[in-house]
């Protein structure tokens, strides 16, 4: 049970003294690989947080295994933050563990709600929860809360208020070997209002966030319950500065009994869980690994469905007359022809042409803007760089409709007009629209467009489409990729948080 009045996130610490007066320096060195595994925890911890939407959606209740992960994943970056930038205030390299660590100085606990609102969580996480966001923007900016800013624009890559005060409470240290406790106090208030906003649109609470600082080391929220075996967690002695509880009391938390230690006679640390040999509960370091490789499945999965997804419409909604619309764009220049950049299509091995395969017959239609007659030639890259060499021309970056970046080469006019060089593999030209068909072969090329005069300026609009025979089996293929990562995603995820809410 909550006492009366408290918030259901308790955020604690205890300031370590004395501190280094250099450590600190490097402490985000010493970080990187805290760094590494909580990104890892932090792509899991959003994917297990849709999976609980869900679940609360449909049962109003957050799965026990996946709020435990999460709860750890909050636990285990307050503890790096308040290593680091945070707060400075320890100088105790923290541990590698969802679990709470009793001997750490800073904790975290979520009670877990035995009921939540199925309305609320279509709405408390983005709308309800949008003054707090800004709120926490200000305190955090672009620093190393990462998972909670409420915009990627770069004009928030700022320190935020935390990191610019737990500096100069490191600069204070520095020169006087002291940590200031006003300031202390106002960085775990600001702290504390974070992690409660953080669990809160984690979806693990519908308890709206206070507005205000609860400054101080020690949270004056309590979450007090009694303790018995299903608790999941040991009293926490009340000698240590900065605990958790009184004495003869627990607190509720994300994490079973099987995955905190606790302490036994005489302060003695002992781990709880169940006989030597028998299973192991909660989150281990195996259970945490598959759930962290199930969401990046999951994620890759999305991917792959998406891309099967396009490339279905676009074999279907997107082909006409056999071809399939690879984009359109008008181009103009005040020079005598207008290229593309080199197109490299490579052959596969044995005599297997990748490129035709891929692109099958590509169709260009071209007309001029201005109504003069319109030349359009694929030709070997070497031999059209060789005809242009002298020619005052532009080269289009990109596909077509995707850019209007062009390189403009200095020249003069073409010595022949195009059409009277034999360097095209294929060609067209004539008033109107002119189609050029190609059937594609590997090698680099380039596609020049010009007037049939070879005069100037050039205006053309250029539509280019393709075959594309192979497309049907790469939306097959891709669908079906997707389709089996997205079932080893959830088998990876199933099984660990089974297992870990056991």
């Amino acid at each position: 049970m909550t006492a009366a009045g408290a918030y259901p996130v308790r955020v604690d610490a205890s300031l370590d003294a004395p501190l280094s007066r250099w450590l600190w320096l490097v402490k985000w060195l010493l970080l990187i690989p805290h760094y590494i595994v909580l990104a890892l925890l932090w792509i899991t911890f959003v994917v297990l947080s849709v999976a609980a939407f869900f679940a609360i959606l449909f049962t109003g209740s957050y799965p026990r295994g996946i709020f435990e992960f999460n709860v750890g994943v909050l636990r285990w970056t307050w503890r790096v933050q308040y290593y680091a930038v945070g707060a400075f205030g320890t100088d105790r390299y923290p541990r590698f563990t969802l679990a709470d660590d009793p001997s750490y100085p800073a904790h975290l606990e979520v009670e877990y709600p035995q009921r939540l609102s199925r309305g609320l969580v279509l709405v408390k996480w983005w709308l309800l929860a949008i003054p707090h966001y800004i709120i926490v923007g200000l305190f955090t900016g672009g620093g190393l809360w990462a998972a909670w800013r409420t915009e990627n624009n770069a004009n928030w890559n700022w320190p935020g208020l935390i990191a610019i005060l737990a500096v100069i409470a490191a600069v204070v240290v520095l020169f006087t070997g002291q940590y200031p406790r006003q300031i202390f106090d106002f960085v775990l208030g600001l702290n504390r209002w974070v992690l409660r906003v953080a669990a809160y649109a984690g979806l693990m609470t519908d308890a709206y966030p206070p507005f205000r600082l609860d400054m101080g080391g020690r949270d004056p929220a309590s979450i007090t319950m009694p303790q018995s075996p299903a608790s999941g967690q040991a009293p926490v002695p009340a000698e240590r500065p900065g605990q958790l509880g009184e004495p003869g009391q627990a607190v509720a938390s994300g994490q079973s009994s099987a995955a905190a230690p606790g302490y036994g006679p005489a302060g003695q640390e002992t781990q709880a869980g169940p006989p030597p040999g028998g299973p192991r509960a909660g989150w281990t370091a195996g259970r945490i690994a598959a759930a962290v490789a199930g969401a990046l499945l999951a994620l890759c999965s999305l991917g792959l469905l998406g891309a099967g997804g396009a490339a279905l419409w676009a074999d279907t909604a997107n082909r006409h007359g056999g071809y399939v619309d690879l984009g359109s764009a008008t181009y103009a220049t005040g020079g005598h022809a207008i290229t593309s950049d080199t197109v490299e299509l490579h052959a596969a091995g044995s005599g297997w042409d990748a490129a035709r395969s891929l692109f099958g017959t590509v169709r260009i239609q071209a007309a001029s803007t201005a109504g003069a007659p319109v030349f359009i030639g694929i030709a070997p890259a070497g031999a059209a760089s060789g005809y242009l060499a002298r020619v005052q021309y532009a080269t289009v970056h990109g596909a077509p409709g995707s850019t209007d970046q062009y390189t403009e080469h200095t020249g003069t006019a073409p010595a022949v007009p195009p059409a009277r060089t034999s360097i095209w593999d294929a060609r067209a030209a004539g008033p109107g629209t002119q189609t050029l068909t190609w059937p594609v072969r590997s090698g680099n090329w380039t596609v020049v467009t010009m007037n049939a005069d070879g005069s100037a300026p050039v205006s053309v609009h250029v539509s280019v489409a393709a075959t594309m025979p192979a497309l049907p089996w790469i939306a097959a293929g891709l669908l079906a990729g997707g389709v089996i990562a997205l079932a080893g995603g959830v088998l990876l995820l199933v099984i660990p948080i089974g297992r870990a809410s056991q």
